[in-house]
């Protein structure tokens, strides 16, 4: 990678790499063509190609960008040091709302480049989960307290469950041409209140 591109201002590399997004998360990895990048991007195929060697540096470079923002924004919005699991979801869902924001086709492009199966990328993007590990799914089940809620949940069940839901229904959005991100935000977040009511402690 041409270090120059560190040189460009900042909304310059956005574009380019929501570019790079928005093009990858609509196409397998071998029919995106680098050239709808870079007209993506306002600028020419080989300028391209004088950021970013050739066609899977680049890819690489965004699954790298994707999963190290994932992990600053909900270190940033303190996703895991939350008192309970919904608290932690709701904390979450802001982080990812907010990443939305800023890169609207991160999250597309990082689903559809977790089921990659090129050659080409595939094993460094495998390799890539096996080091990030668990962090985001597994972060918040392993503080689980019994005494948070109902009697007799399977807490492990209940929070897979959880997670399953939450994960289709991004899933379900994001395949939209355009995302409503408020529309989701206010959707998903009545979601965790209806969670909260059925499997919370009944105080009562």
């Amino acid at each position: 990678m041409n270090e120059k591109f560190f040189s460009l201002p900042e909304e310059k590399q956005r574009a380019i790499l929501n570019a790079g997004y928005r093009v990858f998360s609509r196409n397998s990895y071998k029919k995106s063509p680098v050239s709808e990048i870079a007209d993506a991007a306002g600028i020419s195929k080989s300028l391209l190609f004088h950021y970013f060697r050739n066609k899977k540096e680049l890819y690489l470079y965004l699954w790298d960008t994707a999963a190290r923002t994932t992990l600053e924004y909900l270190a940033a919005y303190q996703t895991y040091e939350q008192p309970d699991v919904f608290a932690t979801m709701r904390r979450g869902l802001q982080a990812k709302t907010a990443i939305m924001r800023r890169w609207p086709d991160m999250g597309a492009f990082t689903i559809k480049a977790y089921y990659e199966k090129d050659p080409e990328v595939c094993q460094e993007i495998q390799e890539s989960i096996r080091l990030y590990g668990s962090f985001e799914t597994n972060g918040a089940a392993m503080q689980l307290d019994p005494a948070d809620y109902r009697p007799g949940l399977d807490l492990e069940m209940m929070y897979q469950d959880m997670f399953w839901a939450s994960e289709g229904y991004v899933w379900e959005n994001l395949q939209k041409e355009v995302i409503d991100v408020d529309r989701m935000e206010a959707d998903f977040g009545r979601m965790i209140d209806f969670w909260e009511q059925i499997y919370g402690r009944n105080e009562g």
